[in-house]
Order: C-alpha cells, then sequence, then structure tokens
C-alpha cells in the first residue's frame, strides 16, 4: 500500500463523493483511470452508504495493474 491510496481512502471514506471529485482533478488520480463520480453519488445515495465504505476500502488496495478496480474505469 503506499501513500496516495491511503489518501484517497481518507478522502472518499469521510468526504464521499465530493472526495472522489478531488482524487479526479488532482495528482492523486491513479494514471490511466478516472475516478466515477456520477457513479459513485448515484450508487452511495442507494445503498444508504454502503458503497462509499466499499471503495473507499477498496482504495487501500488499489492496482494500477489491474483493469478493474471498484471505483474506477480505464481512460
Amino acid at each position: 500500500m503506499n501513500n496516495n491510496n491511503l489518501v484517497r481512502f481518507l478522502l472518499t471514506f469521510f468526504l464521499g463523493w465530493i472526495g472522489s471529485l478531488i482524487i479526479n482533478h488532482t495528482t492523486l488520480k491513479p494514471n490511466g483511470f478516472t475516478s466515477r463520480t456520477g457513479f459513485y453519488i448515484f450508487i452511495t445515495a442507494i445503498t444508504f452508504g454502503i458503497y462509499g465504505l466499499v471503495a473507499s476500502i477498496c482504495n487501500l488496495f488499489f492496482d494500477e495493474n489491474k483493469a478493474k478496480n471498484i471505483g474506477y474505469k480505464k481512460d
């Protein structure tokens, strides 16, 4: 786990979709990936925050070598 994964976790856990927006427009955005902010807002609202918790935890284990990571899509 690197520092960016920890920062992404903290932003999404404590700030939810606002954290996702921050990640997507800063150097915290993983190379070659885009944060799925719109999807994040929709699914988090529908699941009463459960998706936000899952996505936050997945940021700790984000792997740029995987084609799919929860909350992100390949550019």
